[in-house]
């Protein structure tokens, strides 16, 4: 566990959060942000980078999809963000499972 990462005391049961989905390996968890019907994260519950997460992408790739398939039947999207002009917000690596409304066009 990193001191103060957020995600890692989420992982230790130190700070709340809405768990979506659990396993050894990886765990989702609602996004305390709202801006659309479903904002989920997945992460690895050992604390990695983005860049160390995207090494091993197998089976989180696989969770965040499964979940998103199942909450989001009309579609959904994977986002992960890398860096400050991404608003790469927390350390710890995440993918970001959006959906649950048209999300409309992407960034251009």
């Amino acid at each position: 566990m990193k001191p103060y990462c957020v995600f890692c005391r989420i992982v230790a049961g130190e700070e709340p959060a809405n768990i979506v989905y659990e396993d050894d390996e990886v765990i989702v968890i609602q996004n305390i942000l709202r801006w659309v019907p479903v904002m989920l994260l997945a992460m690895f519950k050992e604390h990695r980078t983005q860049a160390e997460m995207w090494q091993d992408v197998a089976h989180i790739g696989r969770v965040a999809s499964q979940i998103g398939q199942q909450l989001c039947p009309g579609g959904f999207r994977l986002t992960s963000n890398f860096g400050y002009d991404a608003m790469q917000s927390q350390e710890h690596g995440h993918l970001h499972i959006l959906g649950g409304t048209f999300l409309g066009h992407y960034v251009g």
